[in-house]
C-alpha cells in the first residue's frame, strides 16, 4: 500500500485530487493535511469523509512537530505539497502571509521528508520515496504575444505570490541538489472546475452572473491564460509522482489559450441561454483598474511531458467551461456556504469599491 501526504487537500486542486485518487486506486492511503483556512473546505471532501483509504487531518504545514509525527505515524512513500496561498490579489495586499505558508511551509515538509527519508551515515535515500512540489506557471513571469514557457524558462516572478512560489520551488530543487532528494515539480497553468473558490475568475463570474451582479473585469479584459481542467491537471500530477524523472521540472498546461475578456463573455451566454434569463448580458461587465504588476500572457509548452510521460490536457475549454458551468450550478448549496461570512466582507474590501 502506497501511503501519502496530501498538503492542502481541503483546497480546490487538492481536493480534486483526493477524489481522483480514491477513484482510481484501491490500494492507497491519503493522509490529507489542510489548516482549513478561508479557502479551504471540508465540504469539498465530504463525498469521502468516510473512505478508510482517506485520512483527514486539520493543521498546519509549518508545524514542525505535527508534521514529525505524521511522517513517524504512516511513513509515508510521498509527499505531494498543493498547500499554498494562491490569490494574487491577497498577496499584494498582505505578503507576509505568502512567505510563510509557501515558503516556510515547503521548507518545513522537505526537512521533515529529509529526517524520516534519510540515512544520515550511509548518505542514501529509501527506495521509493518522493517530494512533488504543485507550482505555477506564474513563476516564468510574463510573456509576449508569441512563444511559450518551458521548463528552461528563466524564473521571473512579478507578484508576492508567484515570487513565494518561485522561492519555494528553488528550496525543493535545493534539497535534490544538496541532499540528492527525490523531488519532482509541475508547474501549471490557470486550473478551473468543481470546488475552485469563488475569487478566482470563472467561478467568480459564474456567481456573480446568477445574482445579476456587475462582473469586475481588470483593465481592457485581454489578459491572456491558459486554462486547464482541474481533473487533467490532477492525472498529470500522479503520472509525475509515479513515473517522473527524479529532479525533473514538468509543466502542465491545457493548450486553451483564451484572454480573460472572453472567459466572462462565454460564461454569460452560457447562463443566458441556460437560464432563460434576459437581465443576464454583458451589460454586467464593468472594466475596473487593472491589477498591480499583472502579467499580460502565460502560455505553456506541454511537449516535455507528453514525450516523457505521456500525458496531455484531454479536456478542450469549450468542455470543460460546461462540465464546471453544470457543477456550479447543481451545487448551489456550497457555493452558498463559501460565499458567505468571511468571503463577502473581502469580495466588498477587494471589487466592490472598484465597481
Amino acid at each position: 500500500m502506497k501511503r501519502y501526504l496530501i498538503t492542502g487537500c481541503a483546497g480546490f486542486i487538492g481536493s480534486n485530487f483526493v477524489h481522483y485518487m480514491l477513484k482510481k486506486y484501491d490500494d492507497i492511503l491519503l493522509v490529507n493535511l489542510d489548516k482549513l483556512t478561508y479557502a479551504g473546505n471540508l465540504e469539498n471532501l465530504k463525498s469521502v469523509e468516510n473512505d478508510k483509504r482517506h485520512i483527514f487531518v486539520q493543521g498546519d504545514i509549518c508545524d514542525e512537530k505535527l508534521v514529525r509525527e505524521l511522517f513517524l505515524k504512516y511513513d509515508f512513500d510521498y509527499v505531494i505539497n498543493f498547500a499554498a496561498e494562491s490569490h494574487v490579489d491577497r498577496s499584494i495586499k498582505n505578503p507576509e502571509i505568502f512567505v510563510e505558508s509557501n515558503v516556510l511551509g515547503t521548507v518545513n515538509l522537505l526537512q521533515r521528508a529529509k529526517d524520516a527519508w534519510y540515512d544520515d551515515k550511509a548518505k542514501t535515500w529509501k527506495e521509493g520515496k518522493k517530494y512533488l512540489q504543485v507550482s505555477t506557471d506564474e513563476v516564468y513571469g510574463a510573456l509576449g504575444p508569441e512563444g511559450y514557457f518551458t521548463e528552461t524558462t528563466p524564473l521571473s516572478p512579478h507578484s508576492p505570490y508567484s515570487s513565494s512560489k518561485a522561492s519555494a520551488d528553488l528550496f525543493v530543487k535545493a534539497f535534490h541538489d544538496t541532499y540528492g532528494m527525490p523531488i519532482n515539480i509541475t508547474r501549471c497553468s490557470n486550473n478551473y472546475g468543481p470546488y475552485q473558490f469563488p475569487e478566482k475568475l470563472i467561478p467568480l463570474m459564474i456567481n456573480n452572473v446568477k445574482h445579476h451582479k456587475q462582473l469586475p473585469v481588470y483593465g481592457d479584459g485581454m489578459q491572456i491564460r491558459d486554462w486547464l481542467y482541474v481533473e487533467d491537471h490532477c492525472k498529470a500530477i500522479d503520472m509525475v509522482c509515479s513515473n517522473g524523472k527524479i529532479g525533473e521540472v514538468y509543466n502542465v498546461g491545457g493548450h486553451n489559450e483564451r484572454p480573460n475578456i472572453f472567459i466572462v463573455k462565454t460564461i454569460i451566454s452560457q447562463l443566458h441561454d441556460r437560464l432563460n434569463d434576459e437581465e443576464i448580458s454583458e451589460a454586467l461587465i464593468k472594466h475596473v483598474e487593472d491589477r498591480l504588476g499583472h502579467d499580460r500572457r502565460y502560455g505553456i509548452d506541454p511537449e516535455k511531458i507528453k514525450n516523457d510521460l505521456g500525458w496531455y490536457p484531454e479536456t478542450p475549454f469549450e468542455k470543460g467551461i460546461v462540465l464546471t458551468i453544470d457543477w456550479y450550478l447543481e451545487n448551489e448549496e456550497w457555493m452558498n456556504n463559501v460565499t458567505s461570512g468571511n468571503y463577502q466582507k473581502y469580495y466588498d474590501e477587494m471589487y466592490k469599491a472598484k465597481v
